[in-house]
């Protein structure tokens, strides 16, 4: 479904002097991102990445160079690092990757469409999915068991079950009529 790179980490902040890097890893064990290999950013470039101490990393470009200092490092803030999908495992049954959310459509309680998920955000407080739909906003939902309760990645459909929070607009409306 989509894009075959799986978003693996984040270059955060420089730490220190001489180039090194803050790296915010999105995976299970943090240490495991040193062995996923050479990772690639948006622009194409390949990096490997070295752990120096906990969440700090030394970064190396295609040609092995080290980043050169502060200055390359704080370019690099908030550059996302990919893997191709084909190099992680297949998950377990019952188990996806988030990227394999984008394209899934999603159902309501009844089992109607209500769109299709194009983006899965996570800005740190946790997963949200955005759902576009025919002839209406982009509905933006919490990716919790309360709002999305299953998933079915072989059908590539989930259930979206809209908080509370979000009818209140559509009530008010209503009321207004």
């Amino acid at each position: 479904m989509g894009d075959r790179r799986i978003l693996m980490g984040v270059v955060g902040r420089p730490h220190g002097v001489r180039g090194l890097v803050r790296v915010h890893s999105y995976t299970a064990d943090p240490a495991d991102l040193a062995g996923y290999g050479p990772l690639v950013d948006d622009a194409g470039r390949a990096w490997t990445l070295a752990w120096r101490a906990s969440g700090v990393a030394e970064l190396r470009g295609a040609d092995g160079q080290a980043l050169d200092g502060r200055a390359a490092a704080e370019r690099l803030v908030n550059t996302k690092l990919y893997v191709d999908r084909g190099r992680l495992p297949p998950p377990d049954d019952g188990e996806f990757y988030l990227a394999d959310l984008v394209g899934m459509a999603a159902l309501d309680p009844a089992g109607v469409t209500i769109g299709r998920v194009t983006v899965v955000h996570d800005y740190g407080a946790g997963t949200s999915l955005e759902i576009e739909r025919p002839g209406a906003p982009a509905l933006l939902v919490p990716f919790t068991h309360a709002c999305v309760p299953h998933v079915d990645p072989a059908a590539g459909t989930l259930l979206v079950v809209e908080p509370d929070e979000m009818l209140v607009e559509d009530t008010a409306a209503e009321a207004a009529e």
